[in-house]
This record gives C-alpha cells, structure tokens and sequence, in this order.
C-alpha cells in the first residue's frame, strides 16, 4: 500500500479498529501533554505547546519509544502464550508483522479463525506486501462481521478493502467496496454514523483533485467534526491531511502547512491504525517536496525512517520512505549516501512490484548518474522511471541538455508544463525550463517559467522556492547583458542556498555570479568565486560541471569589455572560424540568436569584421 498521487494531491481514506479488542476496550493513547492536538476554525489542527518543528520531532521520536511495539496498547509476552492463534495475536500486539502473518496461516490450516483475527491477519498481509493475500482475508473476515451481525466492522473492512484496491489501481471494484459501508448499515444508520465522515473524506479529496477547492475545504471540514463526535483518530488523520491540501490549493500556506504538521505529530503520538499512518506519512512528505519545503521534508522524512525503523517486516512505506532518504542526501551533497539509500529499493524490487516506490527510486538513481557524469546509467533509470510509471522529467531534459540536444529537452519540458497544471508538479519543472529556456536561446520559455517561479516563491514563502527564483531571475539577467541585476539576484539565491545547507546549488549559483563579476570587470572575485566552485564540484563528484568551468576558464580576461559568457563562447567559436550556422550548432542556438550575438559583440569589443574580432580573441588569448 502506498499514498496515492492523484492530480497533485496525495490522499489517504478509512479507519481500522485493532480488532479483537473491543471498542470500550482500547487504551487511551499515549499521553503526550505538550503534543495535544486541539481544533480551532471548525477545522485546523494546531498544537499547543510546540515552539518550532524541531522540538515537535523530537517529541515526536520520545512518543514513538514508547509506542514502539504497542498496536492499541496490547503486548503480551509471548513466551507466556500457547496456541498458535494466540501467538499470531501477540506478534501481531508487537508490530512483528511477518510472524503475525505465519502464525494466523498456520492456525487457520487447523480450525476456523474468529473474525477478527480473519482482519488483523489481513491487515499484517498488506503490511508485509501481500496485497491479493490481504484483499481475499478481508473479503472473508466481511463476510464473517456480517454473519456474526457485526455490521460497524462488516463496513470498516469493506472501506479499508476499497482503498487498497483504488490506490493500486483497481478503481472499479474499489467503488464498489467503499459503497458497501452504506448498504450495509442502511441510509438511516449510515447517516449517523463515523463512516459518513470517511465517506466526506472520499468527497471531499475527489473534489481536491478537480480543482474545486472550496467544496473540498468544505467537505472535509465536515469530516474532522465527524471525527471529532466519535473520537475517531484515524478519521482526524485523513480529513486533516486532505483539509491541509485543501488550505495550500486555495493560497493559504501558511495555515495549510501548520495543519499538516498537526497531522504528522497526531500521526505519531495518537492511538492511529499503522496502516493510516504510514498513509499519512508519506502523503504529507510528498506535499512537502511539492512544495519545494526543503527543510519539513528532511525533518518528518527523518521522523518516517525511525517509524519504518521500529517495524522491520513493513514492506508498504518503507520503499517511499527509502527515496524520500535519498533524495533528502542527495540535497545536503551526501551522494554516496544517498546512492546507498536508493539502491536498498532497487535490490528489494520484487517487494515493491505495485509500490510507486519503484519509479520514484529509478528517478532518483538517475538523478545521482546524471549529476555524476554517469549518461548511459542515468539514461537507462529514466527509462526504467518512465516504465513504472513515474514521469522522468526534468531529469531527462537536462540530461539531454548536457548531451548537446537543447531542443529536444526543451520540447520535452514544454509537453511536461502544458500536462501539469498543478502548482506542485509544476514547481519541480519550472527551474529546468529556465535553465533549458535560457541555452536553446528560447528566452520567452525562460522568463515565462521565471516569472512563475517568482510568483510561487512569494506566495509559499519559504527559502528553497526563493533560491531557485532568485537563482532564475539572476540567470536572465546575465544572459540579457544586466550584470548587475544579475549580480543582486545570484547573491540573494547564494546566501540562500548556503543557508538550506546544499552545496552542489550553491556551488553553481557561484558560477554564475564568477561570471557576472568577470561581466563588470571584477576579476579577482570571480577567480575566488570559481575557485569555491571548483572545490565543491570536486568534493561531490560532479565532474561534468568540473569540465564546463574548465572550458570556461579561457574566456575569462575578456570581461572587461563588458562581453557576457554566452557573447565569449561565441567569439571563441567565430575566431576558429566558424560560421554562424557552425556556432549555432555546436552551442544548439538558432542562428538569428548567433546573429545577434555577433552584432553584440562587434559593437562592445570596437570591430566591424570577423577578421577584426578574430584578432582581438587572439590578442586576448581566448584561443
């Protein structure tokens, strides 16, 4: 089981009750004072006494010590047990859900199982990744609610069974088990009941993903006050997690992001169904990378690694939770940790087989290839990517940019942006349509895409967004001869990248700002500038951008005469001859953008002739 990404929005619907202890049974949840989750506004989750993420992680891992081998507060030792139903009950109480599963299988070759032993040996099947096991015991463990007139758990299974198969796939057969919770309570009952909430979830979430924002914000503030008369924790975590994305689609990031840390904390420390909260986990990190939320994401993925941790047979989660590693490694220049990380899910694919785990982590490898000079490996992890269903770009665009296909990656792009229309999807696009716009001399794509990411930066507020456009806008600049514009922005996305603690970002932002220090004749900083650059290139790996300041280096001496980098590869180009259809093949522009180079640089360097600017590349030892 995995979170479902549907039109940008990752959800996650129903409730399962430990089974086999009944309602008045269960314990309270873990009492953690200063975690209390409260509700304000009909609807947000706010905390109360946590005065930043970092201590609410760290509470979060003390709660989740005391949880760990608890699944409703039972855990009955189990030498203590006899009977292998009593075994699998107590493997089960201690998240051992391998054994769980052996146990349960072993004791219904030899007589029939309660049914609510039927449900817990499904639920431990789908959480070791035997999805057809999972589905048909719980199509018997319903069937056995029902003919024990237990019509509140006949539904709570149908709802559950419905969810795995909508979110892998099977969307027909999973309708018509979400419909089964009011077929059996009757329209009465069922209008009275929790199960009305989780079916304004499912609304709700539908309305999310058709972009009407207002009816979801609605509907599933309906939902949490549901969850709230009937105390339902599970239902709290999912109309929460659906309310948040709701608030972040209709602008307010601000509320939507703290709403879904209420979520992750209640997640964690309440007394929530595994199955949910690994739902939650990875839905509410998605939205965190969507969001370009650089630092949330590395926090509650760090919180998702420790719960993984503490159930070492889960199968669902942990592979999303694997890349969510890697990818958080990769940012902090941590490559060949990360590298390690991802490798762990390709190793275990055969576990993974429905999970979107596996093209999540074919990106990610070919991400790491690509940085690393690697082509032929990170071509064939795209490919493998695009097989299993995960889009591989931008990856594949910029990777086609460093191959010399600059139109290619830019069509590439354009038929990326023009299918995602949502903010999230979009935000990962928009800075390789940028740097893409920018070396096929598309400029309109680029300053298009710039000015989006501007928006988004100043709407999100938060600092990767700002570096990655501030980093856009100083790139134009540059390109459009405005060094000193492009000076201001490259600063301010410098300092920011520095700040969020990624080196390799940052590294090539300096690259940028050598050249528009060398554009104003600031040559000393640009030496020290490159120099930085080249340090950090070096100590990551990255040998292709080690190459392409090398190439650059030559140029350098010629910035006094105002000529921007493009304008220098040009005339290097033009004095080894080259005609204008040469030099627009070879750095993949269109001729009218050479053409209007050439006139650029004849007007700043003072010539009127390609034999004259040959002279003067010559005389200024750029060849």
């Amino acid at each position: 089981m995995q979170a479902h990404e549907g039109a940008g929005k990752t959800w996650t619907i129903g409730r399962i009750r430990r089974t086999g202890v009944g309602r008045d049974q269960r314990p309270n949840p873990v009492p953690v004072a200063d975690l209390a989750p409260r509700r304000t506004s009909g609807r947000t989750i706010v905390l109360q006494v946590v005065s930043s993420r970092l201590a609410l992680t760290k509470a979060v891992g003390v709660a989740m010590k005391k949880r760990r081998g608890r699944v409703h507060g039972r855990k009955p030792p189990m030498k203590e047990l006899s009977g292998k139903v009593d075994q699998a009950r107590a493997a089960f109480g201690q998240r051992e859900w391998a054994a769980a599963r052996s146990f349960y299988a072993s004791a219904d070759a030899d007589h029939q199982l309660h049914p609510a032993d039927l449900e817990s040996w499904g639920l431990a099947a789908l959480l070791t990744g035997h999805d057809d096991e999972s589905d048909a015991l719980r199509e018997r463990a319903h069937y056995a609610l029902l003919q024990a007139g237990d019509l509140d758990g006949a539904a709570r299974v149908a709802f559950w069974l419905g969810l795995s198969l909508v979110l892998r796939g099977d969307a027909a057969r999973g309708r018509g088990w979400f419909a089964r919770p009011r077929s059996v309570l009757g329209d009465e009952a069922f209008a009275g009941s929790v199960w009305l909430g989780y079916e304004r979830v499912n609304l709700g979430m539908a309305a999310l993903f058709s972009r009407e924002h207002g009816r979801s914000l609605d509907l599933l503030a309906e939902a949490g006050e549901i969850a709230d008369r009937h105390s339902d924790t599970d239902l709290r975590l999912l109309a929460g997690n659906g309310h948040g994305q709701a608030l972040l689609a209709l602008g307010r990031p601000a509320e939507g992001m703290a709403e879904l840390d209420g979520v992750m904390v209640l997640a964690t420390t309440g007394d929530a169904n595994p199955q949910a909260v690994g739902l939650v986990y990875c839905a509410v990190i998605a939205v965190c990378r969507g969001c370009l939320d650089i630092a949330r994401s590395a926090e509650w993925t760090e919180v998702l690694s420790r719960w993984c941790e503490s159930q070492p047979d889960l199968v669902p989660y942990r592979g999303q939770c694997l890349v969510h590693r890697s990818e958080v490694l990769q940012f902090q220049g941590r490559w060949d940790e990360a590298t390690a990380e991802v490798e762990i899910v390709r190793e275990r694919l055969h576990a993974y087989a429905t999970d979107v785990a596996v093209g999540m982590a074919h990106y990610q490898r070919g991400e790491l290839h690509r940085l690393r000079g690697e082509f032929r490996a990170a071509e064939q992890a795209y490919r493998e990517a695009l097989a299993a269903g995960h889009d591989p770009q931008p990856g594949l665009a910029l990777l086609r940019l460093v191959q010399g296909r600059a139109q290619a990656a830019l069509l590439a792009l354009r038929r990326a942006l023009e299918e995602n229309q949502r903010m999230f999807a979009r935000l990962r696009l928009l800075p390789a349509a940028v740097e893409v716009g920018i070396a096929a001399g598309d400029l309109d794509t680029a300053r298009s895409a710039a000015a989006e990411l501007t928006a988004e930066a100043g709407r999100l507020d938060s600092a990767y967004p700002r570096a990655v456009a501030a980093a856009a806008r100083g790139a134009l600049a540059l390109t459009d001869g405005e060094s000193g514009s492009a000076l201001a922005a490259l600063r301010s996305a410098l300092q920011e990248w520095i700040g969020l603690g990624a080196p390799y970002e940052a590294a090539r932002c300096r690259v940028l700002v050598a050249q528009a220090c060398l554009a104003v004749g600031d040559l000393e900083t640009a030496e020290l500038e490159t120099e930085a650059a080249r340090r950090s290139f070096a100590g990551l790996g990255a040998r292709v951008d080690l190459e392409r300041l090398d190439a650059g280096k030559r140029g350098a001496v010629v910035a006094l005469d105002g000529l921007t980098p493009r304008e220098i590869e040009v005339l290097r180009l033009v004095a080894t001859g080259a005609s204008n259809r040469e030099v627009a093949e070879q750095l993949v522009l269109s001729e009218r953008t050479v053409a209007r180079h050439v006139a650029n640089i004849f007007v700043k360097i003072g010539v009127s002739t390609r034999a004259a600017a040959t002279a003067y590349a010559y005389d200024h030892q750029m060849v």
